[in-house]
């Protein structure tokens, strides 16, 4: 799978063309995923922000036209609900797949760190970084056994992080558990939600 950098589009940055977008979205309505949130990705995305110490986390899928949060951690819990917009700093449910990093993370089929994303031309302009603050983002696809990307789970934090390596490997390793933990459930080894 090719990888093509997105292209500026006057200040914003076109978000990279998902080729597996449909196949993505069947394996993920034949699990019963990314339509709902699930008080187990929520928690998920609690422990994740607490191992990062990260005010936002999420547990992300993404279909064809926007992303889902199906788990999602806030500062104080004063983002969730459903939507986004409402103001700087607000993170709802949904969000189009121009905002934000992890539509990269799926087409690239790896982790991307942004230690500042200021740094990075093809990042600054996100609409995120003015909306919502963000400054620094951590995340790793979620790759089930089939190949497909589900989604990602991310860490974000609103002031620029070294996260070094230690940060790549943990966000790889909270990915690998996740799926794991969604295969299980797929299996019949775990409750949903």
């Amino acid at each position: 799978m090719s990888y093509e950098p997105p292209r500026p589009a006057g200040r914003l940055l076109l978000t990279p063309q998902d080729k597996d977008a449909a196949a993505r979205v069947r394996r993920l309505r034949g699990m019963g995923l990314g339509a709902r949130a699930e008080p187990a990705f929520d928690a998920f995305a609690d422990r994740l922000a607490e191992v990062t110490a990260v005010p936002y986390s999420m547990v992300n899928f993404i279909d064809e036209n926007r992303q889902f949060f199906a788990g999602l951690h806030t500062p104080d819990g004063d983002g969730l609900r459903d939507g986004f917009g409402g103001g700087p700093g607000v993170v709802g449910r949904y969000m189009a797949r121009d905002y934000g990093f992890c539509p990269h993370v799926v087409v690239r089929r790896k982790a991307l760190v942004l230690e500042d994303v200021c740094d990075y031309p093809r990042f600054a302009g996100n609409p995120v970084v003015d909306e919502i603050g963000v400054r620094s983002y951590l995340g790793a696809p979620l790759i089930d056994h089939t190949g497909i990307v589900l989604g990602t789970v991310c860490a974000v934090d609103i002031e620029p992080r070294p996260w070094g390596r230690a940060g790549l490997e943990t966000i790889k390793s909270m990915a690998a558990e996740l799926v794991q933990q969604i295969e299980l459930r797929e299996g019949g080894g775990l409750p949903e939600g």
